[in-house]
């Protein structure tokens, strides 16, 4: 595929980022500039045989600067078995909510702790530390005037038994910290994501074997709406069109899934790929809106196949359309940002066909 064809078109590619195991790509901008962070799961060991799972997990997670049109190296944060950064600003005070799943270059450590930094005279300083185990995702958001942060962890291993808390949970911040809120029933989970329409709040749960949830508002917590009774949760994005609430969930042994909500409940509008879809990123473009579907892996742990392209649908007539494809490797995330008027994508890929690490991720320009 040409360099300019990738996507039908869409993207250019312009940068070649040296990541290893990246697991989510974060872009912010702050009055110092404009920023993207790179979770890493781990580092390759050599003579060590290839696994997803395996590798020295005790990396750092390199933060990037904007400068002249691409990234430069900036700084890193110490994240062992990276898997999310998650940038809020409260009140002006900004911040960095960071998860690792685990410490360790094997055996590992499922009990870890995730830990919010605060911008202070132009560093990044430990806040607060949360125990957590097998944290995947942070996701920060606001009601009116409370300010919360969800926290997605939890696995299922033979064997291994948590000594930190291991459900999923909401944490809201009283004016210096972030104290519990509310616990979530699931056991292994990926992904929060948040939609407020017609005067209500939604919040969805992705969960990879305990059924993946939305949840209403009520004015003092969130009650359960719909459950999905299927395993494989991995994200959840919202949209508004066509005077509806719209969401669209990836399940990664499934397939990716469109769905409207009809006042009560989240109603099946179409099927979106196959088994692989981990991630997903809507775009608003100069054309129209677009959805990015990041594919990671099909298989499992133990004999994974990486897939080797994402996809770009795009809205037209109340459904998306698959306009083209465009080359990653066991891709985790996906990011857009605008800088001087131009839009850009960027992509993190976590594993080589020969499934070691050392992968590289990628920025583009987005041309739609």
């Amino acid at each position: 595929m040409a360099r300019t064809e990738l996507g039908a078109g869409l993207l250019t590619t312009l940068q070649q980022l040296p990541t290893s195991g990246a697991r989510a790509v974060e872009v912010f901008t702050t009055d110092e500039g404009t920023f993207l962070g790179v979770p890493q799961l781990a580092r390759d060991v050599p003579g060590e045989a290839p696994y997803m799972n395996g590798g020295d997990s005790d990396i750092e997670a390199p933060i990037y600067r904007w400068q002249d049109g691409r990234f430069v190296e900036h700084e890193a944060l110490p994240l062992p078995g990276g898997e999310d950064i998650e940038y809020f600003e409260i009140d002006g005070r900004r911040f960095l909510a960071t998860a690792g799943i685990r410490t360790g270059k094997g055996p590992y450590d499922l009990d870890t702790e995730a830990v919010v930094y605060e911008r202070l005279a132009g560093a990044w300083v430990p806040l607060q530390r949360f125990p957590v185990f097998a944290a995947k995702q942070w996701s920060a958001f606001s009601l009116d005037s409370r300010h919360f942060l969800a926290l997605a962890q939890g696995v299922v291993i033979d064997g291994v038994v948590p000594k930190h808390p291991r459900e999923s949970c909401l944490f809201e911040w009283n004016g210096e910290r972030f104290v519990p809120f509310q616990t979530f029933n699931g056991q292994w989970g990926y992904n929060f994501a948040l939609a407020s329409f017609g005067g209500e709040h939604y919040l969805a749960y992705a969960d990879h074997v305990s059924g993946s949830s939305v949840h209403r508002w009520n004015g003092e917590t969130f009650v359960p709406l719909q459950t999905f009774d299927e395993n494989g949760g991995r994200a959840f994005r919202f949209f508004e069109a066509e005077g509806a609430l719209w969401m669209v969930h990836a399940n990664l042994l499934k397939h990716t899934t469109l769905y409207r909500f009809d006042g009560a409940q989240f109603v099946e509008m179409q099927v979106l790929g196959g088994p692989g879809g981990r991630e997903l990123c809507l775009i608003d473009g100069k054309e129209g809106r677009y959805l990015v579907r990041a594919c990671f892996i099909t298989g499992t742990p133990k004999a994974p196949a990486v897939v080797p392209q994402s996809e770009i649908f795009r809205w037209r007539d109340a459904c998306f359309e698959l306009v083209g494809d465009f080359a990653t490797s066991a891709a985790t995330d996906a990011a857009s940002f605008v800088v001087d008027a131009q839009r850009y994508l960027v992509v993190s890929n976590s594993l080589s066909d020969e499934i070691r690490f050392r992968t590289d991720s990628t920025l583009y320009r987005f041309n739609g």
